[in-house]
């Protein structure tokens, strides 16, 4: 393929990127798989889109943004920081997690669960001020019939990243995080999963653009990501790919 190729042939050899928590594990595959192919190195700065879209407007040095949505995209086209406004890349699914030894009705689906917990029961989302799996969470508890949970019954993650791991570790009850994250083989063995249907939140649509500034090994890398290659890993990892 040519553009690993290209990357090969460029110099800096290490490219800084911020991208969304969901994609923690779909990245590591692709970085790994970029590095063996072109001898590039990229840096990964994981978190909550809204909060690595504002570091980016407060000058974060990276070259290329990876939103969980394409609103946090549009903010940092509107100020003037992209080259362009950006490729969308994926469409994210929600999926609702227990932890392993949990006895809640799972197959029952997310309303049957939330009526199961008991009083001082936790139940973990990403913060939606930051996160737009938190939002798309939000969707999800009012479009299938709970509504909004009582302050002291969830949980927030600054990231869907600490949120699914609240549920892992077992210091909350349940959680909705992204299908990526829970069925990844890292996180998998310690989680019950029931993948959520899409009609209880608006579509999570992926973006990524790359910032102003940004070399040609960063342009490259992003190609990369919008390739037959990659986007046949994205499937793997439980997205979908746009149409």
């Amino acid at each position: 393929m040519a553009l690993p190729q290209l990357a090969k042939a460029q110099t800096p050899l290490r490219i800084k990127i911020a991208a969304a928590s969901n994609l923690k594990f779909v990245l590591a595959d692709l970085v790994s798989q970029y590095r063996h192919q072109t001898g590039v190195q990229v840096e990964v700065s994981l978190g909550a889109s809204g909060n690595l879209a504002r570091q980016i407007l407060q000058g974060l040095p990276v070259e290329q943004f990876i939103s969980a949505d394409e609103e946090w995209v549009a903010e940092l086209v509107k100020a003037g920081r992209t080259l362009d406004a950006g490729q969308r890349y994926a469409t994210g699914r929600l999926a609702l997690i227990l932890p392993k030894n949990s006895a809640l009705p799972l197959a029952q689906g997310l309303a049957a669960v939330v009526r199961a917990l008991k009083p001082g029961d936790k139940l973990a989302m990403a913060n939606p001020a930051l996160a737009p799996y938190g939002v798309a969470a939000q969707e999800a508890l009012l479009r299938s019939g709970v509504g909004a949970l009582p302050a002291g019954q969830k949980v927030l993650g600054d990231n869907i990243g600490q949120a699914t791991q609240f549920v892992a570790t077992g210091a909350a009850q349940a959680g909705i995080t992204a299908l990526a994250l829970a069925t990844a083989p890292e996180l998998a063995p310690a989680l019950q999963v029931l993948p959520l249907p899409e009609s209880l939140h608006g579509p999570l649509h992926q973006r990524m653009v790359l910032l102003k500034g940004a070399s040609p090994a960063a342009v490259a890398w992003h190609q990369f990501l919008l390739s037959p290659q990659a986007r046949a890993v994205f499937l793997r990892h439980g997205y979908a790919l746009p149409q």
